[in-house]
């Protein structure tokens, strides 16, 4: 029984921040380097693509008759 609706966009947001924490974590631990201006796409696409799927998502629902809000 699901608790609440499934928000896929949000999913995407959430791995896209933890890969940016990954990165970071991995740069502050000195397991590699990686640049200040990598987590700046990284975060962004992140939340593009997030809006993307959230807006798909939104269209599939309200064209099939769900409950859109």
């Amino acid at each position: 029984m699901l608790r609440h609706e499934f928000r896929p966009g949000r999913l995407v947001v959430g791995l896209a921040l933890a890969a940016a924490g990954a990165v970071f974590a991995g740069d502050a631990a000195g397991w590699w380097q990686t640049p200040w201006f990598v987590m700046i796409p990284l975060v962004a696409g992140g939340m593009v693509l997030g809006g993307v799927t959230s807006a798909v998502a939104r269209g599939m629902r309200s064209r099939r008759g769900g409950e859109a809000q």
